[in-house]
Order: C-alpha cells, then sequence, then structure tokens
C-alpha cells in the first residue's frame, strides 16, 4: 500500500488545496467534506487550522491506506476540472515528480484518474509499432498498455488475458511477416509458436548451438505452454478454477514481455 513520505504530503496537499494554482481552490468546508467522505469525521467551525495544515494532516491520517488512493483519484478526477482555468495533466505531472520517488504513479486511464504501482512493472518492452496506425499493430500497443494498467489497477485475471493476447499477437505478426503462405490463427499458442521458432531458427535441436542456450530455448517454449494454460486457468476468459495472485500476474506479462522482446531481436538478427 502507498505510504508516503513528507515532501510528497506537502505537495499533495497543495493539490488538494489549490495552493500551487494548479487545480481549484478548497475553501475550509469543501476540505472538510472532501476528507469527511474518505472516514474522517470532522466539523468546520471556529478554531478551524490553516487550510494547508488541515490538508496535511488529513492526508497523515490516511497515509499508508486504501482511501490515500481514493483521495489521488479524486481530486485529480478530470471532471474536477472541468469549467476551471486549470488543465487536470499538469496537476498530474507536478504531483508524478514526487510519487515517483514512491514508486506510483498517477495515469489516466478511460478519462479517470487511477494510481499505479510501479514497482508490479519491472520489464519495459518497447515494440516497433507504436507510431503505426495498422489494426493489428494498434492493437499490440493496446495489449502492452493494458497489461500494465491491469497489474497496477488489482485487475490480475485481466492481465493474464493480456499477457497471452500479447504474445498471440506478437507470434501472428511475425509469422504473417515472415511467411506469406502461413495458416490462420486457430487458438493452439504452442502450435503458433513452434512455427514462428522455427521461422527464427531458434528451434533447441540445432547442433551449432551450446547446451546452455538449447536449455533457454526449451525453456521458451515451456514458457509458452505455461502461459496458454495459465489463462486457461486464471484468466478472466474461462471460468477461473485458481485465483490469480498479484505474483501470477507480475509472472505472466514479464514473461510475455521478454518473449516478445527476444522474438523482435532474434528477427532483426536473423535479417543481418
Amino acid at each position: 500500500m502507498l505510504k508516503l513520505s513528507e515532501r510528497t504530503i506537502k505537495a499533495l496537499g497543495k493539490i488538494v488545496t489549490g495552493d500551487e494554482r494548479l487545480s481549484p481552490y478548497r475553501s475550509g468546508p469543501n476540505l472538510v467534506a472532501l476528507f469527511n467522505d474518505l472516514g474522517i469525521n470532522d466539523i468546520y467551525g471556529q478554531g478551524f487550522p490553516s487550510r494547508w495544515s488541515y490538508a496535511e494532516e488529513s492526508i497523515r491520517k490516511i497515509n499508508g491506506r486504501p482511501e490515500l488512493l481514493l483521495l489521488i483519484e479524486m481530486i485529480l478526477d478530470p471532471r474536477e476540472f472541468l469549467n476551471t482555468e486549470f488543465e487536470v495533466t499538469k496537476a498530474i505531472e507536478f504531483i508524478n515528480q514526487y510519487l515517483s520517488y514512491e514508486k506510483h504513479q498517477v495515469v489516466l486511464v478511460g478519462g479517470h484518474a487511477k494510481v499505479r504501482d510501479l514497482n508490479g512493472l519491472d520489464v519495459d518492452f518497447e515494440h516497433p509499432f507504436k507510431s503505426s496506425k495498422d489494426d493489428a499493430h494498434l492493437f499490440i500497443d493496446e495489449q502492452v498498455k493494458k497489461c500494465d494498467e491491469k497489474i497496477a489497477s488489482g485487475d490480475y485475471y485481466g492481465a493474464i488475458t493480456n499477457a497471452r493476447s500479447l504474445v498471440e499477437a506478437i507470434l501472428t505478426e511475425i509469422e504473417k511477416e515472415l511467411d506469406a503462405s502461413a495458416p490462420d490463427y486457430d487458438g493452439d499458442l504452442v502450435k503458433l509458436y513452434k512455427r514462428v521458432a522455427k521461422l527464427l531458427n531458434l528451434g533447441p535441436e540445432r547442433k551449432d548451438i551450446s547446451d546452455t542456450l538449447k536449455q533457454i530455448l526449451t525453456g521458451l517454449s515451456s514458457i509458452i505452454a505455461g502461459l496458454a494454460g495459465l489463462r486457461n486457468k486464471m484468466s478472466d476468459a474461462h471460468v477461473a478454477s485458481y485465483k490469480p495472485s498479484k505474483h501470477h500476474a507480475k509472472l505472466a506479462v514479464n514473461s510475455a514481455k521478454t518473449i516478445c522482446d527476444f522474438l523482435f531481436e532474434s528477427k532483426q538478427y536473423q535479417r543481418k
């Protein structure tokens, strides 16, 4: 759970109150109403502290609790910025400078602010299709983003589904590029991988590679089979027989990204 340092608490307090001039101004009564919605039972009246002091102290009360994430997402909800002079993207950019030190980040997902846990996103897969408008390439880019977003939001079923979809899309794209007569994908991920591995000369039966590399290549086949089976057992595409945890989803997503990165690098190497 996110626990803020004092510097980040003070920065967040300025966004809450509007004193940084990056977000709408909140009066004392508005601040009390905001934090009461998060479970703090306060009353605005005589002897009320300064706005910034009250905001910081209230943040400390919910620091390290789920209510803190709700607060950040509430105050950075784009609807709070409608009909104001402020831009939500600038407020998010400001607070993300501090949250990066806490290994977290605020992103806009589907028009809503979401706090992402960056500790869960270990493998950064940069595919070469980001500027493409091709439907297949857009689908790949979408799967990469969804994998990260769903781990960050706690949707571990969905992350596993998107991890397999990413591998399927990458393998299909490479096969289509290297074999104009490739058959249509029938849903058998293991069979698809074997065809692509053959096209990329990645078969562990090769005589010209070391035993260590053969073990790694054999391991890739096992990971592909594992992704297929993991998705069937735990993903949201089937009736789940086992509930995935965050480390399961991270394993699936990071394995998928690592394999896809290796496949692209292998394709480039074969071309050279």
